[in-house]
């Protein structure tokens, strides 16, 4: 039986139609609820809009449908944009570079997360089900000079329809795009394609020497008073809203409570995703000015710290530190069977206290451990915590979290925060049983987590659109009673800023270089205004 035959050009014209409605569900989604329904003029842009979103691809496709490599690009991109489609509909992401970057970033575990059941259905029928059509019809080309002529004709009568028509809801279009700055990330195939080339061009073009900030911080505490000891608790995905202390109705911080600690009430994060936020609150940039790439060439809070006279240990079960402790002691929790509060892929977080006791009742110079927590990283929130943990009941024990009301959604979240709770307090358990040395623990998120609300989940949104429960987070410092006299803290001034006052990772540089007794030239004229402890 002989192969179904198609003449190119219709094929170009199939295939343009499929990406542009088959594959943009969520873009027609959006525009279909965030539309002025009453307004005759935005009905009339919104029927000339398939012309819009159809006239580009036409023309990639012209480009690209050229054998041999015709049908393997199309292929690919099928599949690239099928499940584009099915993460911005599913679990209400957007595709930009900060996005594209994660996905390059993420380990073989993240991903095996988001593979489900209802994932690889969607893919299977929207991609690989047109992929088998691709594959098998026969594309019939006339020669390469006809060919070419032919598809410049069509491509120039495409745009001269495209030309003629968006004038007409140009104002719309703008007024539009302005109201809703989202919907340019939902525009499936170009947002990956235009988001990878940017995230290329930031990451790889420009090659940096390492720049060091300064050579010879000084150490102000006098040599023979106590080590002092930080220990920095760096939280995965906690959203202050599910915080008791933070106001939340539900217990979710019953250990804490009596713990004295300070909550600083009103703090937010540098980023919506780890591999912004983790590198930019060991930064002495502030958000506005930092700069991803130029993170990874620069001397950080903790390279200043070691050069100062510092230990500094990273400990980490998450999922690495992001070039953060690339110069200093760091080490990878070994996941497998076997392993204390390890299971599978995973670990719990009480891995991180494993030895931690010891380690800090031998410590004799000051001293900086940063534990890296899973903290309450999704899909898979029902793995991030013991059964003895599971209170909030019925839990959302699957990685679809389509499959689960959203009240399930948060009792599993708010079994991870319990389950936090309880490690923080347990560290500073631990510090209290020394109380020569001069301690902190500082718990501090590196970004929120959405769980729902306007059906969005999860983390990642664009810093200008992402909703604050992505950017609230919490940040909760426990001083020993030796510390808060060294550094010469004033307890009752500070529980009242970190009440009434707003914080951001911004403070963190300006801060623990104070609560460390570390003087530095690096960003000084910030320090007056970041430092929370002045």
């Amino acid at each position: 039986m002989s192969k179904p035959h198609i003449r190119s050009s219709v094929f170009i014209f199939i295939i343009s139609c499929y990406f542009a409605f088959a594959l943009n569900i969520t873009f027609w989604n959006f525009i279909y609820h965030h539309a002025d329904w009453n307004s005759s003029s935005m009905i009339v842009a919104i029927s000339i809009l398939p012309i819009v979103i159809f006239t580009p691809l036409y023309l990639l496709f012209n480009l690209i449908t050229f054998p041999p490599l015709a049908k393997p690009l199309i292929i690919v991109l099928l599949l690239l944009s099928a499940a584009a489609d099915y993460m911005m509909k599913n679990l209400g992401v957007v595709i930009d570079s900060s996005m594209i970057r994660n996905m390059f970033e993420t380990n073989t575990r993240e991903a095996l997360d988001l593979v489900t059941m209802p994932a690889i259905l969607h893919i299977f029928l929207f991609a690989v089900v047109p992929a088998f059509f691709v594959a098998y019809v026969k594309i019939d080309y006339d020669t390469i000079l006809k060919e070419t002529k032919k598809r410049l004709l069509w491509c120039l009568m495409a745009i001269l329809v495209s030309a003629l028509v968006v004038p007409v809801s140009y104002k719309e279009y703008v007024s539009y795009g302005r109201n809703n700055k989202k919907i340019r990330y939902y525009m499936n195939t170009f947002n990956y394609i235009a988001s990878s080339l940017r995230y290329y061009k930031l990451s790889h073009i420009a090659k940096h020497k390492f720049i060091i900030l300064d050579d010879n911080p000084q150490m102000l505490k006098k040599n023979n008073s106590s080590p002092r000891v930080l220990i920095y608790m760096l939280g995965e995905t906690a959203r202050a809203e599910n915080f008791s202390l933070y106001g939340y109705s539900r217990e979710t911080n019953p250990y804490l409570q009596q713990q004295n600690v300070i909550t600083f009430k009103n703090t937010t994060s540098c980023g919506t995703a780890t591999t912004v936020s983790v590198p930019c609150m060991f930064s002495h940039q502030t958000r506005k000015k930092f700069k991803l790439n130029a993170a990874a060439y620069t001397q950080n809070l903790l390279d200043i710290l070691q050069t100062a006279g510092y230990e500094i240990f990273w400990r980490d079960n998450d999922d690495g530190c992001k070039d953060v402790c690339n110069r200093v002691d760091n080490q990878k929790i070994q996941r497998g069977e076997g392993i204390p509060h390890c299971f599978k892929r995973y670990c719990y977080d009480e891995v991180l206290l494993e030895g931690l006791d010891q380690q800090i009742k031998d410590i004799k110079k000051d001293t900086v451990i940063v534990l890296h927590m899973m903290g309450s990283h999704g899909p898979t929130y029902y793995q991030r915590y013991p059964a003895e943990f599971d209170q909030f009941k019925p839990a959302c024990n699957t990685a679809d979290l389509k499959d689960c009301s959203r009240q399930q959604i948060i009792n599993t979240y708010d079994n991870t925060i319990l389950y936090t709770d309880y490690l923080l307090s347990s560290v500073i358990e631990i510090l209290k049983k020394y109380p020569h040395l001069a301690s902190a623990m500082l718990f501090v998120s590196d970004h929120g987590e959405s769980l729902g609300e306007n059906s969005i989940y999860l983390h990642g949104l664009p810093y200008a659109i992402a909703p604050n429960q992505q950017k609230q987070i919490p940040m909760i410092l426990w001083l020993s009673e030796r510390i808060k006299q060294d550094v010469a803290i004033d307890e009752k001034k500070l529980q009242e800023n970190a009440a009434k006052k707003a914080y951001s990772h911004d403070n963190l540089f300006h801060s623990l270089l104070h609560l460390l007794s570390v003087k530095t030239s690096v960003a000084e004229t910030d320090r007056a205004k970041l430092d929370i402890f002045l």
